[in-house]
Protein backbone atom coordinates (compact mmCIF):
# COMPACT_ATOMS: atom_id res chain seq x y z
CA UNK A 1 0.00 0.00 0.00
CA UNK A 2 1.72 3.50 -0.95
CA UNK A 3 1.03 5.52 2.18
CA UNK A 4 2.93 8.89 0.52
CA UNK A 5 0.53 8.55 -2.46
CA UNK A 6 -2.47 8.53 -0.21
CA UNK A 7 -1.28 11.39 2.06
CA UNK A 8 -1.17 13.26 -0.95
CA UNK A 9 -4.59 11.73 -2.56
CA UNK A 10 -5.68 13.09 0.48
CA UNK A 11 -4.34 16.30 0.93
CA UNK A 12 -6.33 17.54 -2.46
CA UNK A 13 -9.38 15.62 -1.63
CA UNK A 14 -9.51 18.45 1.24
CA UNK A 15 -9.22 21.55 -0.22
CA UNK A 16 -11.34 20.09 -3.14
CA UNK A 17 -13.94 19.10 -0.51
CA UNK A 18 -14.19 22.45 1.08
CA UNK A 19 -12.60 21.85 4.02
CA UNK A 20 -9.07 23.68 3.21
CA UNK A 21 -7.37 26.22 1.15
CA UNK A 22 -4.47 26.92 -0.29
CA UNK A 23 -1.42 25.45 1.81
CA UNK A 24 -2.92 25.42 5.43
CA UNK A 25 -3.83 21.94 7.35
CA UNK A 26 -1.52 18.54 6.81
CA UNK A 27 -2.17 15.01 6.60
CA UNK A 28 0.07 12.09 8.57
CA UNK A 29 -0.34 8.04 8.34
CA UNK A 30 1.12 5.55 9.88
CA UNK A 31 4.22 4.47 8.37
CA UNK A 32 3.87 0.83 6.93
CA UNK A 33 6.75 -0.53 9.13
CA UNK A 34 4.55 1.19 12.75
CA UNK A 35 7.70 2.73 13.81
CA UNK A 36 6.49 6.10 12.87
CA UNK A 37 4.64 8.66 10.61
CA UNK A 38 4.72 10.36 7.30
CA UNK A 39 3.37 13.91 7.12
CA UNK A 40 2.97 16.75 4.05
CA UNK A 41 5.94 19.38 3.96
CA UNK A 42 5.82 22.68 5.16
CA UNK A 43 5.09 24.78 2.60
CA UNK A 44 3.98 23.44 -0.63
CA UNK A 45 1.29 23.07 -2.81
CA UNK A 46 -0.87 20.01 -2.89
CA UNK A 47 -1.71 20.67 -6.44
CA UNK A 48 2.44 19.86 -7.01
CA UNK A 49 3.45 17.71 -3.92
CA UNK A 50 4.75 14.71 -5.17
CA UNK A 51 5.59 11.35 -3.32
CA UNK A 52 9.66 12.13 -2.45
CA UNK A 53 7.99 15.48 -0.92
CA UNK A 54 6.53 13.47 2.10
CA UNK A 55 8.21 13.57 5.08
CA UNK A 56 9.08 10.25 7.14
CA UNK A 57 9.27 10.48 10.92
CA UNK A 58 10.16 7.54 13.73
CA UNK A 59 8.53 7.81 17.06
CA UNK A 60 11.45 10.02 18.67
CA UNK A 61 11.23 12.77 16.06
CA UNK A 62 13.89 12.16 13.62
CA UNK A 63 12.56 12.73 10.01
CA UNK A 64 14.18 13.00 6.26
CA UNK A 65 12.34 13.17 3.43
CA UNK A 66 13.93 12.06 -0.29
CA UNK A 67 13.79 15.98 -1.86
CA UNK A 68 16.26 18.36 0.01
CA UNK A 69 15.09 21.15 1.37
CA UNK A 70 11.76 20.06 2.11
CA UNK A 71 10.70 19.97 6.32
CA UNK A 72 7.90 18.28 8.09
CA UNK A 73 4.71 20.13 8.97
CA UNK A 74 4.75 22.39 11.63
CA UNK A 75 2.15 20.61 13.26
CA UNK A 76 4.27 17.31 13.47
CA UNK A 77 4.01 17.29 17.02
CA UNK A 78 0.19 16.70 17.16
CA UNK A 79 0.16 14.08 14.29
CA UNK A 80 3.46 12.01 15.97
CA UNK A 81 1.42 12.05 19.35
CA UNK A 82 -1.71 10.79 18.42
CA UNK A 83 -0.64 8.62 16.07
CA UNK A 84 1.94 6.86 18.83
CA UNK A 85 -0.87 6.72 21.34
CA UNK A 86 -3.56 6.36 19.51
CA UNK A 87 -3.05 2.39 17.95
CA UNK A 88 -6.38 2.26 16.31
CA UNK A 89 -5.70 5.29 13.87
CA UNK A 90 -4.17 5.05 11.33
CA UNK A 91 -4.54 8.57 9.12
CA UNK A 92 -4.90 11.91 10.84
CA UNK A 93 -6.64 15.07 9.25
CA UNK A 94 -5.82 18.56 10.46
CA UNK A 95 -7.97 21.82 8.36
CA UNK A 96 -8.92 25.37 9.17
CA UNK A 97 -12.89 24.77 7.65
CA UNK A 98 -14.58 28.09 7.36
CA UNK A 99 -17.91 27.09 10.24
CA UNK A 100 -15.37 24.58 12.74
CA UNK A 101 -13.18 27.39 12.99
CA UNK A 102 -15.50 29.99 13.46
CA UNK A 103 -17.02 27.84 16.79
CA UNK A 104 -13.36 27.34 17.43
CA UNK A 105 -12.77 30.84 17.88
CA UNK A 106 -15.06 31.23 20.08
CA UNK A 107 -13.49 27.90 21.92
CA UNK A 108 -17.06 26.12 21.25
CA UNK A 109 -17.69 22.61 20.84
CA UNK A 110 -20.19 21.41 19.16
CA UNK A 111 -23.04 19.46 21.57
CA UNK A 112 -25.66 16.47 21.14
CA UNK A 113 -27.63 19.04 18.92
CA UNK A 114 -28.04 16.16 16.27
CA UNK A 115 -27.10 12.65 16.54
CA UNK A 116 -24.89 12.53 14.10
CA UNK A 117 -22.23 14.07 16.36
CA UNK A 118 -21.83 10.64 17.12
CA UNK A 119 -19.83 10.26 14.37
CA UNK A 120 -16.86 11.79 16.20
CA UNK A 121 -16.71 9.15 18.53
CA UNK A 122 -19.38 10.24 21.62
CA UNK A 123 -21.81 12.61 22.86
CA UNK A 124 -20.16 15.78 21.57
CA UNK A 125 -17.11 17.56 20.19
CA UNK A 126 -14.62 19.16 21.92
CA UNK A 127 -12.81 22.04 21.56
CA UNK A 128 -9.01 22.19 22.72
CA UNK A 129 -7.52 25.29 24.77
CA UNK A 130 -5.62 27.44 22.57
CA UNK A 131 -2.41 26.71 22.28
CA UNK A 132 0.59 28.25 19.84
CA UNK A 133 0.80 26.13 16.63
CA UNK A 134 3.79 23.35 16.42
CA UNK A 135 4.26 23.72 20.66
CA UNK A 136 4.21 20.20 22.66
CA UNK A 137 1.30 22.48 24.74
CA UNK A 138 -0.66 22.19 21.30
CA UNK A 139 -0.51 18.71 21.04
CA UNK A 140 -1.26 18.03 25.25
CA UNK A 141 -4.84 19.74 24.66
CA UNK A 142 -5.52 18.16 21.51
CA UNK A 143 -4.78 14.70 23.01
CA UNK A 144 -7.22 15.85 26.09
CA UNK A 145 -10.01 16.94 23.86
CA UNK A 146 -9.11 13.81 21.50
CA UNK A 147 -10.21 11.26 24.33
CA UNK A 148 -12.13 8.65 23.56
CA UNK A 149 -12.81 10.91 20.41
CA UNK A 150 -12.08 10.82 16.78
CA UNK A 151 -12.26 14.72 16.33
CA UNK A 152 -11.73 17.97 17.88
CA UNK A 153 -11.90 21.43 17.25
CA UNK A 154 -8.84 23.43 18.66
CA UNK A 155 -9.74 27.12 20.03
CA UNK A 156 -8.69 30.09 17.50
CA UNK A 157 -7.36 27.57 15.01
CA UNK A 158 -9.54 24.59 13.26
CA UNK A 159 -10.53 21.15 13.26
CA UNK A 160 -8.95 17.61 13.62
CA UNK A 161 -10.15 14.52 12.62
CA UNK A 162 -8.51 10.65 12.76
CA UNK A 163 -9.40 7.31 11.57
CA UNK A 164 -8.66 3.61 10.97
CA UNK A 165 -7.21 5.14 7.59
CA UNK A 166 -6.62 7.95 5.80
CA UNK A 167 -10.15 7.44 4.22
CA UNK A 168 -12.27 7.50 7.36
CA UNK A 169 -10.36 10.72 8.86
CA UNK A 170 -10.93 12.69 5.85
CA UNK A 171 -15.40 11.73 5.99
CA UNK A 172 -15.07 12.52 9.89
CA UNK A 173 -13.20 16.16 8.82
CA UNK A 174 -15.94 16.59 6.12
CA UNK A 175 -18.93 15.33 8.79
CA UNK A 176 -17.81 17.17 11.79
CA UNK A 177 -17.71 20.28 9.58
CA UNK A 178 -21.04 19.85 8.20
CA UNK A 179 -21.92 19.27 11.54
CA UNK A 180 -20.27 23.15 12.15
CA UNK A 181 -22.48 24.36 9.65
CA UNK A 182 -25.79 23.19 10.97
CA UNK A 183 -25.10 24.00 14.78
CA UNK A 184 -24.30 27.49 13.73
CA UNK A 185 -27.53 28.32 11.82
CA UNK A 186 -29.57 26.51 14.70
CA UNK A 187 -27.69 29.25 16.90
CA UNK A 188 -29.07 31.62 14.94
CA UNK A 189 -32.56 31.34 16.58
CA UNK A 190 -31.09 30.05 19.91
CA UNK A 191 -29.09 27.26 21.64
CA UNK A 192 -31.16 24.21 19.93
CA UNK A 193 -31.80 21.48 22.62
CA UNK A 194 -30.05 18.53 22.93
CA UNK A 195 -30.21 14.73 22.42
CA UNK A 196 -30.06 13.28 25.90
CA UNK A 197 -27.56 11.01 27.13
CA UNK A 198 -29.66 7.61 27.51
CA UNK A 199 -30.27 8.38 23.21
CA UNK A 200 -26.72 9.32 22.75
CA UNK A 201 -25.18 5.81 24.03
CA UNK A 202 -27.93 3.94 21.61
CA UNK A 203 -26.80 6.14 18.73
CA UNK A 204 -23.37 5.36 19.38
CA UNK A 205 -24.42 1.31 20.40
CA UNK A 206 -26.28 1.66 16.52
CA UNK A 207 -22.65 3.38 14.99
CA UNK A 208 -20.62 0.35 16.85
CA UNK A 209 -22.91 -1.93 15.46
CA UNK A 210 -21.53 -0.80 11.73
CA UNK A 211 -23.87 2.68 10.90
CA UNK A 212 -22.14 5.83 9.14
CA UNK A 213 -18.83 5.74 6.94
CA UNK A 214 -20.88 5.25 3.72
CA UNK A 215 -23.84 3.11 4.95
CA UNK A 216 -26.95 4.19 4.43
CA UNK A 217 -29.73 4.74 7.08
Amino acid sequence: MNYARQIIETARKMNLTGINRGTSGNVSARREDGQGILITPSGVEYDVIEEPDIVSMDWTGKWGCKRPGRKPSSEWRFHLDILKSRPEFGGVVHAHPVHATALAAHGKGINAFHYMVAVAGGADIRCAPYATFGTQALSDAVLEALADRKACLMAHHGLLACGRDLAQALEVAVEVETLAAQYLAALAIGEPPTLDDTEMAEILRKFDAGYGYGASE
